[in-house]
């Protein structure tokens, strides 16, 4: 039996880490390293590996995911039948997300990496790489979007949270729940939805996005001065469905006016509303002002989504429609 061709990109991360002089740990494993200790994947797949880099994820830039989605891209045009990308937790929810809407084809896109270092008691890499590789294996796994495997679970990218920073089950994805999981080595899955509408991939440059998040006793006075700080856009990570303090509203009016403004929530589940509440300061003051409704991706993800739309060269007359298209959060039986 010929087994099915996998693509296996690593970057770096906790996944990839050792120990060093000082006791602390590092990213210094190879993907070859990393693959040699799980050799139930010769059982699975046929696996391809590139060593991308060797970084923590909190170092991995927009135009590191616009290679790494090239690289995915010319797996497939050789062959390969799914990817995994190997990387550090920190911006997993991110980077798949980006991913998703980075890779044009269908086939299946697996992010995973570990909350133990390679050396630590209990380390989880080996069975998070082979769970992943299965699931990029699987035929089933075919225009769901990019997917997160942890743990034996199957997560969405666009629903995704990492919910703690240090256990081993940090992953949930509080909208829907996981897709599927692995049971006993086989796959289960619970739930389907589509692969959201690809972007072109961004030029080489970064886009400067920032996110404020909005708390009690806010006076919002870093608004006006996002642009001389040179800015392209921002996401307001407002209170309860989308809620900032009346005296923010005109602030954040004014802003409209010099760069896009994406309305997003700081709350963990649930989208941001558009024509519920009437006072200043709410949903429909903030969108009447010219702010973009960030929907149910979450502020990290609406982050992500402007930064792609930006750097792609989306008009800013067009960001609305782009949004409405990939942040709604359809519930995968909706």
């Amino acid at each position: 039996m010929t087994l099915p061709r996998v693509l296996i990109i690593t970057t770096g991360g906790t996944i990839a880490m050792t120990p060093n002089a000082d006791g602390g740990i590092s990213p210094s494993l190879t993907g070859e390293e990393l693959i040699r200790v799980v050799p139930e994947l010769e059982l699975i797949a046929a696996p391809l590996v590139q060593t991308y880099s060797n970084k923590p994820g909190a170092s991995l830039s927009l135009t590191d995911l616009a290679a790494i989605a090239a690289l995915i891209e010319v797996g497939f045009t050789q062959g390969c039948s799914g990817a995994v990308v190997i990387q550090g937790t920190d911006t997993i929810e991110e980077t798949a997300f980006a991913l998703e809407l980075l890779v044009r084809s269908p086939r299946p896109v697996v992010v995973t990496g570990a909350m133990r270092g390679a050396q630590a008691p209990g380390a989880d890499g080996a069975a998070n790489i082979l769970a992943a590789v299965t699931v990029a294996a699987s035929d089933g796994a075919k225009s769901l979007g990019a997917l997160i495997v942890m743990g034996d679970q199957i997560h969405a990218a666009r629903y995704v949270q990492k919910a703690h920073t240090a256990q081993p089950s940090a992953f949930s994805s509080p909208i829907c729940g996981p897709l599927g999981g692995l049971v006993e080595g086989q796959l289960r899955w619970f739930a389907r939805i589509e692969k959201l509408p690809a972007l072109a991939l961004p030029k080489p440059a970064e886009t400067a996005i920032a996110l404020l998040t909005i708390a009690l006793g806010d006076d919002g006075r870093l608004l006006p001065t996002l642009p001389a700080l040179g800015y392209q856009g921002v996401v307001i990570a407002a209170m309860g469905a989308g809620h900032v303090p009346a005296h923010i509203a005109p602030l954040i009016g004014d802003l409209c006016a010099h760069m896009p403004v994406v309305l997003s929530t700081r709350v963990v589940a649930g989208p941001v509303l558009s024509a519920s509440y009437a006072f200043p300061g709410s949903e429909t003051d903030l969108i009447g002002r010219g702010a973009i409704p960030g929907g149910a991706l979450g502020a990290l993800k609406a982050c992500m989504l402007l930064r792609l739309l930006l750097a792609g060269g989306v008009p800013a007359s067009e960001l609305p429609a782009e949004f409405a298209l990939r942040s709604q959060g359809r519930l995968p039986d909706g």
